[in-house]
C-alpha cells in the first residue's frame, strides 16, 4: 500500500539534504572555487524517490540553497534545472532490466549534461551574460563528474548495507 504522506515527508527530507549538501559540503576545485555535493543528492533523489517526487525534492532543495547563499537570481533556473535532472535520472534508471550500476551511471551522466546545458542557457539568455556564460562550462562539467561519482558510490553503499529496503517497502523505490 502506498502512503502519500510518507512520500511527501521523504521528499521534504531530500529537499533539506539537497539544500544542506549544496551549502555545507564544499570541496576545493582545480577549476576555481569549490564544488559541492548537492548534485549527489539531486541524483539520489531521482533514483530513490522516483522521477516526480525526486523532481520536487531536488528542485526545491537546490533553489532554497541558492536563495540562502545569496544567489537568488539563480534560484528560478536552479528550481527547473535540478528538478529536471532528478526527473531524467528517475525515468532513465527506473527501467526494470539488469545492469543497475550502468543505468545509474548513464542516467547520472545524462542529468549532468542537462545541468551544464541548462545553466549555460540560463546564464546566456535569461541573465544576459551572452556567450561569456561559456566560461562556467568547465567548472560545471567538473561539478557534474563529482556529483555522478559521489552519487553512484553512495547509492552502492546504501544498497550493500540494505538501507534501500525501506524505500522499496513504502513504495518509493523500484
Amino acid at each position: 500500500m502506498e502512503h502519500p504522506i510518507r512520500k511527501i515527508v521523504m521528499a521534504a527530507l531530500f529537499a533539506a539534504l539537497c539544500c544542506a549538501a549544496t551549502m555545507v559540503i564544499q570541496i576545493p576545485s582545480p577549476m576555481q572555487g569549490y564544488v559541492n555535493l548537492g548534485d549527489c543528492v539531486v541524483l539520489l533523489s531521482g533514483w530513490m524517490l522516483g522521477p516526480w517526487y525526486g523532481l520536487a525534492a531536488a528542485g526545491i532543495g537546490s533553489a532554497m540553497a541558492d536563495v540562502l547563499l545569496s544567489y537568488a537570481h539563480y534560484a528560478p533556473g536552479t528550481l527547473v534545472i535540478k528538478g529536471l535532472m532528478a526527473l531524467v535520472c528517475g525515468l532513465l534508471a527506473a527501467r526494470r532490466t539488469e545492469g543497475g550500476f550502468v543505468r545509474r551511471v548513464i542516467s547520472g551522466a545524462a542529468a549532468e549534461v542537462l545541468m551544464v546545458a541548462g545553466y549555460f542557457g540560463y546564464a546566456c539568455l535569461l541573465l544576459g551574460k551572452g556567450l561569456a556564460a561559456a566560461a562556467s562550462i568547465p567548472g560545471n562539467l567538473f561539478q557534474g563528474a563529482v556529483g555522478v561519482t559521489a552519487a553512484v558510490v553512495l547509492y552502492g553503499m546504501l544498497e550493500k548495507s540494505g538501507s534501500l529496503r525501506y524505500f522499496r517497502k513504502v513504495g518509493l523505490h523500484s
